[in-house]
């Protein structure tokens, strides 16, 4: 009797991995072994940076607040202690992007703080 393989589930698996290589460069999209290896790995950096893009924004937050903050007379943990004392709750993302874009009214919000 003829030994049986799963030939159409083992085709799609590759047809996936050869779709994701797509663009690679060289034998990246074009060998099997490679092009898993490389993809596999693409996924492993995907995963981990989506997790440090957060850390890397919430930094650049920090260091626009505090740039604005100096600008107005304060430094960045006097303005935050001073919303947080004031129960004034507006995240650094916001915060930053008030100082960027709208100067005035990041300089009334260091006023009542």
């Amino acid at each position: 009797m003829p030994r049986s393989v799963n030939k159409v589930a083992a085709h799609q698996r590759k047809k996936k991995y050869f779709k994701l290589a797509k663009g690679y460069w060289g034998a990246r999209s074009k060998v099997w072994t490679v092009a898993k290896h490389h993809v596999e790995k693409g996924l492993q950096y995907a995963y981990r940076d989506r997790r440090n893009k957060k850390r890397t924004f919430r930094a650049l937050w920090i260091i626009r607040i505090n740039a604005a903050a100096r600008i107005n007379g304060t430094t960045y943990s006097r303005l935050m202690h001073g919303l947080k004392l004031k129960n004034i709750t507006i995240n650094r993302k916001v915060l930053a992007d008030i100082a960027m874009n709208h100067p005035q009214v990041f300089s009334t919000i260091v006023k009542s703080v």
